[in-house]
C-alpha cells in the first residue's frame, strides 16, 4: 500500500455515506422481493421488477461504485480529491429520487416520474462532472485514465437516457421505450459498471489479490471492443434489430469475466480468500449471465429472466460486496494512518475486518444467491430468496460497522478522536 498516495486521501465521511448506504439498499431489494414475491419473475417489464432493478444498480451498485470513485481518484489515480462539496448532495440526491422512481413506476405517477429524473439525472450527471474534472487534473497512466473516463461517458449517456424514458413514462412525449430502455441498460452495464470495474481493477485486482498485472494494450482494445459493440449494437437496436445489442454487449463483457478469472488463476500466490472468491463467484455468474444472451440471441435458449438475475440480482453485487468490504477496511485503515497516533502500532486492515467474518458473509450470501438462482424455475422460492437477500445485506452492514468501530475504539485507547 506505500505506492498509494494515502497523504491525498479524502476525509472519511465523503466516500463513507455512499458506501455505508449499500447495505441499506440490499435490504430494501431484499425486502420488495419477499413482499411482491414470484410476480417479480414474470417480465423484466413489469413495473415492480423495473423498481427491483433500479435498487440494485443505483441503490447498491451506485452507491457503491460512486463511494469507491471517491477515495479511488486522489488515492489510486493521482487525481484531485473530487466531491469536496457536491459529494453530500449528490448522496441525498441519488438516495431521495430512488424511492420516488418507485412510487412513480408502480404508480403510474407522472409527478413522481418528473421528480426522480430531477433527482436521480441531476446526481449521477453531477458525480460525472466532478470525477471527470479531478480525472483531467490527475497524472493517472494512459490506459487507466481512458477507462475511467470511457466509464464515466458511459455514466453520463445512461443519466441521460434514464431522465428520457422517465418523461417518456410520465406521457410527456412519445418514445419508442423498448429499444431505449435496452439501450439505456447496455449502456448502464456495460459501458458505466463493467467499464469501470474493468478500470478500477487494472489497479486493486494486483494489489489486494496478488494477480498479475493485465497488458495496458490489453485494456485498451478491451474498451475499444466494448464501445464498438455499445455503438453497433445500439443503432442496430434503434433500427429495430430485437437481439443485436444484447449480442454486442455480452460479448465483451464475456470476454473481461473470462479475463479477470484467469487472471486470479494466474496469482502466484493467494491474498485476501474471501475476496478472491467473492470476485470469483461473481465473475462466473456474470459468465453465466453472458453465455445465456448469447445462446438466446441464437434461439438455443429461451428469454428469460435468467440474465438479469444471475448479472445483476448475483454477479455484480458479489464482485462489488467483496470489494466493499476491502475498501471499508482500507478506508478504516488510512484513516488511523493520518490519525497522528505515535508510539502503538496501527493495526493492520485484516485485524480491523477479520478474514473470518468475510467469510462468513461470503456463505450468507451465495446461500441468497443460491435462493435466486432458483427462483426462475421454482417461482415459489422468490420470498425466500428475498429474505435471504435481506439478512445478507444486514449482516454486510453490521460487519462494515464492526471494522469502523474496531478503528474508533483503537484511536479512544490513544485519546484521539476522529
Amino acid at each position: 500500500m506505500s505506492s498509494l498516495a494515502i497523504s491525498k486521501a479524502p476525509p472519511l465521511a465523503r466516500p463513507l455515506r455512499f458506501l455505508l448506504t449499500v447495505p441499506l439498499w440490499g435490504c430494501i431489494a431484499g425486502g420488495w422481493l419477499a413482499w411482491h414475491g414470484d410476480a417479480l419473475l414474470v417480465s423484466r417489464w413489469t413495473p415492480a421488477t423495473v423498481a427491483l432493478v433500479h435498487f440494485l444498480t443505483l441503490g447498491v451498485l451506485g452507491n457503491a461504485m460512486l463511494g469507491a470513485l471517491l477515495q479511488f481518484l486522489p488515492v489510486a489515480a493521482a487525481s484531485p480529491p473530487p466531491g469536496a462539496i457536491t459529494a453530500p448532495l449528490t448522496h441525498v440526491m441519488l438516495n431521495a429520487g430512488l424511492p420516488l422512481l418507485a412510487i412513480g413506476l408502480v404508480q403510474g405517477s407522472p409527478p413522481a416520474l418528473a421528480g426522480a429524473a430531477a433527482l436521480l439525472g441531476l446526481a449521477l450527471l453531477l458525480a460525472a462532472a466532478e470525477a471527470l474534472r479531478a480525472l483531467l487534473g490527475g497524472g493517472a497512466p494512459r490506459a487507466l485514465r481512458l477507462g475511467l473516463g470511457t466509464a464515466l461517458t458511459g455514466l453520463v449517456f445512461t443519466a441521460v437516457l434514464g431522465v428520457v424514458l422517465c418523461f417518456g413514462l410520465a406521457g410527456g412525449v412519445a418514445l419508442p421505450l423498448d429499444r431505449l430502455t435496452d439501450l439505456h441498460a447496455a449502456t448502464g452495464l456495460l459501458g458505466w459498471v463493467l467499464m469501470l470495474i474493468a478500470a478500477v481493477s487494472t489497479i486493486t485486482m494486483p494489489m489486494f489479490q496478488n494477480t498479475p498485472r493485465a497488458p495496458p494494450w490489453a485494456f485498451i482494445a478491451w474498451i475499444a471492443l466494448a464501445a464498438a459493440g455499445l455503438l453497433a449494437g445500439g443503432a442496430w437496436r434503434l433500427a429495430g434489430a430485437p437481439d443485436a445489442l444484447a449480442l454486442c454487449a455480452a460479448i465483451p463483457a464475456l470476454l473481461l469475466m473470462c479475463a479477470s478469472l484467469a487472471l486470479q488463476w494466474r496469482a502466484p500466490q493467494r491474498r485476501n480468500p474471501a475476496l478472491t472468491r467473492f470476485w470469483a463467484c461473481g465473475s462466473l455468474a456474470v459468465a453465466a449471465a453472458c453465455l445465456w444472451l448469447l445462446a438466446a440471441s441464437f434461439a438455443l435458449l429461451p428469454e428469460s429472466v435468467m440474465p438479469g438475475v444471475l448479472g445483476l440480482g448475483i454477479g455484480l453485487p458479489l464482485m462489488l460486496t467483496g470489494m466493499l468490504l476491502e475498501i471499508t477496511a482500507f478506508l478504516a485503515w488510512v484513516r488511523l494512518r493520518l490519525s497522528g497516533v505515535r508510539g502503538k502500532r496501527i493495526p493492520n486492515t485484516e485485524a480491523l475486518m477479520p478474514e473470518k467474518e468475510k467469510s462468513l458473509l461470503l456463505t450468507a450470501h451465495l446461500a441468497a444467491a443460491t435462493l435466486l438462482a432458483a427462483t426462475p424455475g421454482w417461482p415459489g422460492l422468490a420470498q425466500i430468496a428475498g429474505l435471504a437477500l435481506l439478512c445478507a445485506y444486514a449482516f454486510t452492514g453490521s460487519v462494515m460497522v464492526r471494522c469502523l468501530l474496531r478503528a474508533k475504539r483503537f484511536l479512544d485507547s490513544c485519546e484521539i478522536h476522529p
